[in-house]
């Protein structure tokens, strides 16, 4: 019996790494850290800009890729440089630096940049921080605001089933209509 368990567990086990071999390009250990925004995460960006716009909200990106010096720099912020702890993240181990995650803010009426996430400049009753967060759920992301422990809602971000580790190992997603999109922009 437990020769049984033993081997359905490594065909289980079989499946689900070759399940997972088609959706993603392995770079190797030593591949570069990318020049843009992965393209499903720019387009859903771009709609997700659109449609807030189309509620009246005016959204900013305020980060989008992100290089392991900046996300050095950032994380020093609370710690060793003045600020508020912006981010637990050190190069390399956020999806920033993978061009699978963006952040966001506000633009108020009066043209400037904000970071309210009470602010409701469409007058509609309701945080616009919040609606913009629903739109972006809305179109895949994971929102940073929904997370228990480090409360982070300016980011937002596609992980494609990726976590941090396979991700430095050189694991990118592969998205079948990536050269349709590209040529579309």
């Amino acid at each position: 019996m437990t020769w049984f368990i033993i081997i359905l567990f490594l065909i289980l086990l079989f499946a689900l790494y070759n399940r997972m071999e088609g959706q993603y390009t392995d770079l190797g250990g030593d591949a570069p850290i990318p020049e843009r925004l992965d393209p499903i995460v720019e387009e859903s960006t771009n709609k997700l800009l659109t449609e807030a716009k189309a509620q009246n909200i005016e959204v900013v990106i305020t980060e989008g890729i992100r290089s392991n010096s900046r996300q050095d720099e950032l994380y020093e912020q609370g710690r060793s440089a003045a600020g508020n702890i912006v981010t637990h993240a050190k190069a390399g181990e956020s999806y920033h630096n993978y061009g699978l995650a963006v952040d966001y803010a506000l633009k108020n009426s009066s043209g400037e940049i904000i970071w309210d996430i009470h602010y409701d400049g469409n007058e509609n009753g309701e945080s616009d921080w919040f609606e913009v967060a629903a739109i972006a759920k809305d179109l895949g992301f994971e929102w940073g605001g929904d997370w228990r422990n480090f409360k982070d809602y300016p980011h937002l971000q596609m992980t494609f089933g990726l976590s941090i580790n396979q991700l430095q190992r050189g694991l990118r997603p592969k998205h079948e209509d990536a050269s349709e999109i590209e040529r579309s922009h």
